[in-house]
C-alpha cells in the first residue's frame, strides 16, 4: 500500500514531473551554440531525485534524500567536438557557456567519425511506455516498509540478528534537444525495498539478502516476502562446507544468471568491437549458443526498468535479438561506432551531461527454456548450484572466466548442502555452446535470465 502525498507537498512533486524548464534551458543552449559558430549541436539535460531510508533493529540509521537538474551541451565544429555540463540550471550563462564549448572544440582533435545522429533514424513517435508513477510514497511509508521488511527477515527461524533493511523511491529524466531539430523528453519513477539477514556470528557468520525494485509501487514485492526471503536464503548458507577441486556442471540461480547475459552484451558492444578490444570481434553471424538460444534487448518493454522509446542522440529504440536462434546478429552501436564500422546505429546510445554518447543496453533478457530447474538438475550426478558470485575476473579481451562463488552442492539431481570459498572456472565461448536455459524466466532486475546450466566448468575448492 502506497501513501498518497500529503496536499503540502503536491506542489513540490507536481514541479517534479514538470519539464518544461529543462526543454527551454536546452534549447536556449542549442541555439546559443549555433550562434558562437558550431556547425551542430545538442543539449541534455538530466533529473534525478532519490530519497531512501535504512532501518537496523527497528529503528532509522539512515536518512537521504537528493534533488538536482544538471545540463550538458555538445557542440561540433567540422569534425571536431567538446562537451561542457553546468548544473547551472535557471540558464543565466547560457552564451558564455556554448561561446566556451565552441572554443573548446576548435582545438580538439578532429575525429571523422564524430557528429550527430543521421536525421531520417531520429524518433517520431514516443509510445507511452507506463514509466512514471505519479504517487511517491512518504517518508513514513518508506520506514515503515523497511521496518516490515526486516522484521520479517527477523522472524525467520535461525537468524541471529539484521544486517539492515532499506526502501527508496526516485524520479530520474532527461530531456534531448538537437539542432537537427530532434525534441524529446521522458521520466521514470522508481521504488526499492531491501533485506539483509544474518546467522551465526564470529567466523560462522553468514549472510544473505532479497530486493526488489520497480517503477510502480503496485508491482513491488512485499515489504514481508523481502524479508522472509532474505531470511530463509540466509538460513539455507549456515554451515558451508568446502569442495574438492572437480569439473562439474554449474547451475546458476536467476539471480546470478543474469551476468552470463550481461558478459555477451558487453562483448558486443560497439565500442569494443571498434577498439578490437571484445573476445567475440571475429564472430559476427556465427553460431556461440545451441540453435534456440535468444538474448533480447527491449527498450520497449512497458513498465521495464530501463526502458525508452529514444536514445541518447534521439534515435529510435527497437527491440534487438542480439542473439536470434544461438547465433550473434548484431553490435549495439551509436552513431560514432557505427560510423567506424561502417555500419548503421541500432539506437543504443547513452550518454551523461559531461559525456559524448556511447553504446549501452536496455532491458536484457535471455528467453525461457523448456524445462523446469528441477528437471535440468535431475541427472546431475555431482554438480554446483551458483547463487551469490564475487569478484570481476572476466576477461573481456580473451573470454577467460574465473568468479568467485558460493551457492550449493548438487547430488543425484538434488541441492544438498551449503558451500563456499568456490572459484568458478572456464571459457565464456565454451559455456555459451554448453548454455542450456530454465522455464522460470522472471522480470525484476534490469537484466534477466532464467535458471541456466554449463557444463564442464571447474569449480575450484579445498
Amino acid at each position: 500500500m502506497i501513501s498518497s502525498p500529503n496536499s503540502s507537498t503536491e506542489s513540490v512533486v507536481s514541479e517534479l514531473f514538470d519539464q518544461s524548464a529543462l526543454s527551454e534551458l536546452a534549447g536556449r543552449l542549442v541555439e546559443a551554440a549555433k550562434r558562437a559558430g558550431a556547425d551542430d549541436a545538442d543539449a541534455v539535460a538530466v533529473r534525478g531525485v532519490s530519497q531512501g531510508v535504512e532501518v537496523r533493529d527497528g529503528r532509522v540509521e539512515e536518512l537521504e534524500r537528493s534533488e538536482g537538474d544538471d545540463v550538458g551541451l555538445r557542440v561540433l565544429v567540422g569534425r571536431r567536438q567538446a562537451t561542457v555540463s553546468t548544473n547551472d540550471v535557471g540558464g543565466d550563462n547560457v552564451a558564455k557557456l556554448a561561446e566556451r564549448a565552441v572554443a573548446m572544440a576548435r582545438v580538439a582533435p578532429e575525429d571523422r567519425y564524430v557528429g550527430l545522429a543521421d536525421p531520417s533514424l531520429l524518433a517520431q513517435n514516443f509510445p507511452d511506455l507506463d514509466l512514471l508513477d505519479r504517487v511517491m510514497p512518504s517518508t513514513a511509508e518508506l520506514e515503515r516498509r523497511a521496518v516490515e521488511a526486516e522484521a520479517a527477515g527477523l522472524a525467520v527461524k535461525g537468524v541471529t540478528k539484521s544486517g539492515g533493511a532499506s526502501a527508496s523511491t526516485g524520479i530520474s529524466g532527461m530531456v534531448l534537444v538537437t539542432s537537427t531539430g530532434f525534441h524529446g523528453s521522458y521520466l521514470r519513477s522508481s521504488q526499492g525495498i531491501s533485506m539483509m539477514a544474518i546467522v551465526g556470528d564470529g567466523t560462522g557468520m553468514e549472510r544473505d539478502y532479497d530486493f526488489s525494485s520497480a517503477l510502480h509501487g503496485s508491482d513491488l514485492m512485499s515489504p514481508a516476502s523481502i524479508g522472509r526471503s532474505a531470511g530463509e536464503r540466509a538460513v539455507a548458507r549456515a554451515n558451508p562446507r568446502k569442495v574438492a577441486t572437480c569439473k562439474v556442471p554449474v547451475v546458476f540461480d536467476p539471480r546470478v544468471a543474469g551476468s552470463l547475459v550481461g558478459h555477451v552484451v558487453s562483448a558486443a558492444n560497439g565500442a569494443a568491437i571498434a577498439r578490437k578490444t571484445s573476445f567475440l570481434k571475429d564472430r559476427l553471424g556465427q553460431q556461440l549458443f545451441a540453435k534456440g538460444i535468444r538474448i533480447v534487448d527491449d527498450p520497449l518493454r512497458m513498465r521495464g526498468l530501463r526502458s525508452q522509446s529514444f536514445d541518447a542522440e534521439g534515435v529510435a529504440t527497437k527491440k534487438l535479438a542480439v542473439i536470434d536462434d544461438g547465433v550473434l546478429t548484431s553490435w549495439l552501436l551509436d552513431s560514432a561506432t557505427a560510423r567506424e564500422l561502417g555500419l548503421t546505429t541500432t539506437g543504443h546510445a547513452h550518454r551523461g551531461v559531461s559525456s559524448s554518447p556511447s553504446p549501452g543496453s536496455y532491458n536484457l533478457h535471455l528467453e525461457a527454456g523448456e524445462l523446469t530447474p528441477r528437471e535440468l538438475i535431475a541427472d546431475v550426478e555431482q554438480g554446483f548450484y551458483v547463487t551469490d558470485l564475487i569478484g570481476s575476473g572476466v576477461n573481456g579481451v580473451t573470454g577467460d572466466y574465473s568468479r568467485g562463488a558460493s551457492g550449493f552442492w548438487i547430488e543425484n539431481g538434488e541441492i544438498t548442502y551449503p558451500v563456499s570459498e568456490i572459484t568458478i572456472a572456464g571459457h565464456l565461448i565454451e559455456m555459451f555452446k554448453s548454455l542450456t536455459p530454465a522455464n522460470d524466466l522472471a522480470f525484476r532486475y534490469g537484466t534477466n535470465a532464467p535458471t541456466v546450466r554449463i557444463e564442464g566448468l571447474t569449480v575450484g575448492g579445498l
